[in-house]
């Protein structure tokens, strides 16, 4: 596979995984502070940053299989990791199966399905309909700004991941987690936090005040103590 990463810094195995559309440098300021401790290691997902492009619609399962594959590569045995949005889903995938992590950060975490509303119902059922007649203009009126900038594969990749409710991954963990999120996060807020804490045993909540969905990079010097604090 083609994998792109970057590594810094000596001793223990720190992994860092990033949200939808970023990269492994999104992760800046936890590189520089995190390799003075550690050997830090920040890879770009397939189809994300200078990694190789999806041939095939993956699911987060895909993803963790990937991830799986590419730490064998690396040969990265039972890292810590700190994880972003949908690198967070990724990393819950993963340690539903089995103690891949030995201690996790998840911030911003995504994968909690909130439920739907009568209206999203509607509209989705709207854009199935218009789809059939008119695929380009629903395409266009209906789909996000981020689902529009994706590739035909990319897209399907998506819809998978996320329509997939990891609540039932999350109470198959058994290593150390810490949640740690902005108090104004509106892409996976403290709602979302607070079903994945109590579905993760012995689990801990942190929130970081004024800092909403990349609190790591909102309040790097708190998010970076925080999560240095519970790896110790």
């Amino acid at each position: 596979m083609k994998l792109s990463y970057l590594q810094k810094g000596c001793g223990k195995d720190l992994l860092m995984l990033h949200g939808y559309l970023a990269t492994k440098e999104s992760f800046y300021p936890q590189i520089e502070y995190f390799s003075r401790f550690y050997r830090v290691t920040s890879l770009d997902f397939l189809g994300f940053g200078n990694s190789g492009e999806l041939t095939e619609p993956y699911s987060v399962s895909d993803y963790a299989d990937w991830l799986c594959a590419a730490l064998t590569q690396l040969q990265i045995q039972s890292p810590y990791v700190i994880a972003h949005s949908f690198g967070g889903r990724v990393a819950v995938k993963c340690l539903s199966r089995g103690n891949l992590f030995e201690r996790a950060v998840l911030t911003g975490c995504a994968g909690i399905v909130p439920k739907r509303t009568l209206r999203y119902k509607l509209r989705v059922k709207t854009y199935r309909l218009v789809k059939k007649f008119a695929p380009r203009y629903a395409e266009k009126k209906f789909g996000s700004s981020e689902y529009r900038s994706l590739s035909p594969v990319m897209r399907e990749s998506y819809k998978k991941i996320v329509n997939e409710d990891l609540r039932e991954d999350a109470k198959k963990i058994q290593v150390p987690v810490l949640f740690l999120y902005g108090d104004r996060d509106t892409e996976t807020p403290l709602s979302s936090a607070r079903v994945y804490h109590a579905c993760v045993k012995d689990s801990r909540l942190r929130v970081l005040e004024n800092c909403g969905h990349f609190a790591h990079l909102d309040n790097a010097l708190a998010f970076n103590l925080a999560a240095e604090e519970f790896f110790k």
